[in-house]
């Protein structure tokens, strides 16, 4: 009895690192904001497309298993951890160790990979979902395991990660607008205005999502207004004598709001593609959007009339 249980706790934690948290993808966190955060996971996160401001995108399904070990790599680094195994085991004996090495050396020689729960700590229930996996799976080459990730879940892990720069808003006039003045309304640098994520899972596959600015979208903050929507993907930088077609037409000042001002919002779109041919995975995603706000002062003009 003692035996089995021994060999029952050995295979909870097979596959399992030594070390605190394990293993880690790569993702990325600014500040108290994550896009996506994997554990115990080999997947690799890379592109221009990450370190920015999360737009709330979730994985689907926090948790998976990956493809890992080959049998050969799986059994030497059980053997590895043999002072680990009885320090876990107390009471356990040669005997027990041995066979529960006898898993890994069954698979030898056998064509396939062990498979490892991995998931996404961003998620607050990721972790619940890693604990109700099992520590291992012996998988046959070609085949994936109930639970496995696939094709589409790396190309939602990649959407996750997915994100575009906030909008720095130009303005002219700049400090305070009039009435029936026409506001230029543009973007400040916006560095590349492509940014792109792959998802890789190493020797196996990857995905890549791409966002592409598009427009923007501006909303002057009242119905006292017109605005001019012939923007393009940036807006159009203030130019003597130019023809005005991106920005805002105020009718009535802003003395009477709760702050003396408008709230300009200002919206960039920015639809995503993918590099994944639809007939395999179909997909549709809603276009990554970032938002910011200027408050703009509105006044009248003063004109005085000599009689």
């Amino acid at each position: 009895m003692k035996a089995a249980l021994a060999l029952t706790l050995a295979l909870n934690l097979v596959a399992a690192d030594p070390t605190p948290g394990g293993a880690h993808g790569k993702g990325f966190q600014t500040g108290r904001t994550v896009g996506v955060q994997l554990t115990n996971s080999t997947i690799v996160i890379s592109g221009n497309g990450t370190g920015g401001r999360a737009d709330g995108y979730r994985i689907k399904r926090p948790c998976w298993y990956e493809p890992g070990k080959s049998a050969e790599d799986m059994l030497q680094s059980q053997e590895q951890l043999r002072s680990w195994w009885f320090h876990t085991n107390p009471g356990g004996t040669e005997e027990d160790f041995q066979k529960f090495l006898e898993q890994y050396k069954d698979k030898v020689g056998q064509d396939g990979r062990w498979w490892s729960p991995a998931y996404n700590a961003a998620d607050p229930g990721g972790m619940a979902c890693w604990s109700n996996l099992e520590g291992a799976l012996w998988v046959p080459d070609g085949e994936t395991p109930a639970g496995g990730i696939t094709m589409e879940e790396l190309l939602q892990i990649a959407r996750a990660a997915l994100t575009v720069p906030e909008p720095t808003i130009q303005l002219n006039p700049d400090a305070k607008s009039y009435v029936n003045l026409p506001t230029w309304v543009w973007l400040g640098d916006q560095g590349a205005t492509t940014r792109s994520v792959t998802a890789t899972l190493p020797g196996v596959m990857s995905a890549t999502v791409t966002a592409r600015l598009d427009t923007i979208e501006i909303k002057p903050g009242t119905t006292r207004a017109e605005v001019a929507k012939d923007c393009g993907t940036t807006g159009h930088p203030y130019v003597k004598d130019g023809k005005f077609r991106c920005g805002v037409t105020y009718l009535r000042a802003s003395a009477d709001q709760p702050r003396k001002v408008y709230t300009l919002t200002v919206t960039t779109v920015w639809p995503v593609t993918s590099n994944v041919d639809q007939s395999v995975v179909p997909f549709v995603y809603d276009p990554v959007e970032a938002t910011v706000t200027r408050d703009v002062p509105v006044g009248e003009v003063q004109t005085s009339v000599e009689g």
